[in-house]
């Protein structure tokens, strides 16, 4: 898979957009994307989505159609906010076995403006159906079980609020330099920690935006890519993994499915940690992003909450993270794992202006989806 690039990333207008459909905004990316790279529809013979549509079905058809695209290769697989950089993996996999030549993964979400652009719960009791039948009446909702993790890790390992609120903080630093970021203004540790509780210990600027957004990624066989607009990036290892649904059969409520995944992605690329000059983390909520690093083995088992203090993941410091802004500031329309790799992309071709990582060679990704049930780790780099 080392002879597939990524060619062209792209994201569609973000925030609240309630004159567009998910499909409209899935459409604008992917023009975007294809434009940056240098191609157009045409060349398009492998599409891979998961955009939440009526009944959840038949996504990848219905974006097809609706881009006028008749692929020879096609995925819908779902695994929430881990798809799209599963789909890395998978469309590599594809354009190296000759099943497709260009390959799309896209996706578009109306989130907030689902909810009449206020962020609030869309569902009720009486909507919940399959395995969350066995939690949500109960009172577990999605920040409900991200809190159990981080009530887990505080009990087991004497991480503070005050060590989460790090992460909220250093990301919010990175939106700042982000033109195209949802929420900018500075915000110190007190402000977190006197933003009101949402399920302890998480508090409301431990948890992600609700917003609308479509993002896109183009692939193509190095070969290919080395004749197209951009310079290629390419996919030097990757792995994805899950280990459960609901959060009451997670394995151990401190340790993500990363750990399998980032295993693989590092063996397969040959590299080590330090070779990581920038990573692009999912950050549904902060407790994510600490479990995340520590599955990943970038510190030891909880260790994580002495790893991101003193800033280390803000501008200036010695492991960049999150450098769009993340989940937490930059954009979250439900599943935020195809802002990883573009944001990983633009750092490695050196586009990102005043949030710029000085000479970014190796980026890793992960996408986390469910909760805290799947993720996807890949790691890209340039010549």
């Amino acid at each position: 898979m080392r002879d597939v690039a990524i060619v062209g990333v792209a994201e569609s207008d973000i925030g609240v957009v309630p004159d567009k459909s998910k499909f409209q905004l899935s459409a604008e990316a992917s023009r975007g994307a294809l434009e940056d790279a240098g191609l157009s529809i045409r060349d398009v013979d492998g599409i891979f989505t998961n955009i939440i549509t009526e009944g959840g079905q038949f996504s990848s058809m219905m974006m097809a159609e609706y881009m006028g695209i008749t692929p020879r290769y096609t995925d819908s697989t779902s695994l929430g906010g881990s798809s799209f950089v599963v789909y890395v993996e998978h469309a590599a996999m594809a354009i190296a076995a000759g099943m497709c030549d260009v390959a799309l993964i896209c996706h578009g979400s109306t989130n907030i403006s689902d909810r009449g652009g206020k962020g609030g719960p869309v569902s009720h009791v009486s909507d919940v159906f399959g395995p969350t039948q066995f939690e949500e009446p109960y009172g577990i909702s999605t920040v409900g079980a991200y809190a159990l993790a981080a009530q887990r890790h505080m009990h087991e390992y004497g991480t503070t609020s005050e060590q989460l609120a790090e992460i909220a903080v250093a990301t919010r630093k990175w939106a700042s330099l982000n033109p195209k970021a949802r929420m900018r203004d500075p915000i110190t540790i007190d402000d977190v920690m006197n933003s009101r509780v949402i399920a302890s210990p998480l508090h409301l600027l431990d948890c992600c935006l609700v917003t609308d957004a479509g993002g896109a990624v183009v692939l193509t066989s190095l070969e290919r890519a080395r004749d197209l607009k951009k310079a290629p990036v390419q996919l030097l290892g990757s792995g994805e993994a899950h280990t459960h649904r609901m959060i009451s059969q997670m394995p151990d409520l401190t340790q993500t499915a990363a750990a399998i995944s980032g295993k693989l992605a590092f063996e397969r690329s040959g590299l080590s940690h330090g070779d990581i000059d920038v990573a692009e983390i999912y950050d549904s909520f902060t407790i994510t992003v600490l479990l995340t690093l520590e599955s990943l083995g970038f510190c030891g088992k909880g260790e994580g909450g002495d790893f991101v203090s003193n800033q280390r993941t803000a501008p200036g410091g010695d492991f960049p993270m999150n450098t769009q802004g993340g989940a937490l500031s930059y954009t979250h329309p439900g599943m935020f794992g195809i802002f990883t790799v573009i944001e990983a992309v633009r750092q490695l071709r050196g586009e990102c202006g005043p949030r710029q990582v000085g000479d970014a060679r190796v980026a890793l990704c992960n996408g986390t989806g469910g909760t805290l049930s799947s993720t996807g780790t890949i790691i890209l780099g340039r010549d």
